[in-house]
């Protein structure tokens, strides 16, 4: 069974992703992100059908502490967010649902 793609955020943040055909999304509004965005997350990161998870970066800094935990440890589901001001963040996602680093220089592993 293929595994789905849900998207956690703001209506804004939901709608292009909808356009395009994900079909498990949870949709939390700024003036009751802090309220929902826990429970939004645990749910997306419960569901067994679920094997990537898309979020704003910004999201981040609104979850409580155990829920960015999960976040920043889940393989399965991976949860991949957008709109960071740099790759950093992206590359370290691919490495840790991996296991590889697939953007690093042959030198930067030389001394491993």
């Amino acid at each position: 069974m293929a595994q789905e793609i849900a998207v956690v955020g703001s209506p804004e943040f939901t709608t292009g992703f909808r356009l395009a055909g994900v079909r498990r999304f949870e949709t939390v509004t700024d003036d009751r992100k802090d309220d929902e965005l826990d429970a939004a997350v645990e749910s997306v990161l419960g569901d067994e059908d679920v094997g990537i998870v898309v979020m704003n970066d910004a999201d981040l800094d609104h979850l409580s502490r155990n829920v960015r935990n999960a976040v920043e440890t889940s393989i399965e589901p991976t949860v991949v967010t957008l709109g960071g001001g740099g790759s950093s963040g992206l590359r370290e996602q691919i490495k840790r649902a991996i296991g590889i680093d697939l953007m690093s220089d042959d030198s930067e592993n030389e001394g491993d």
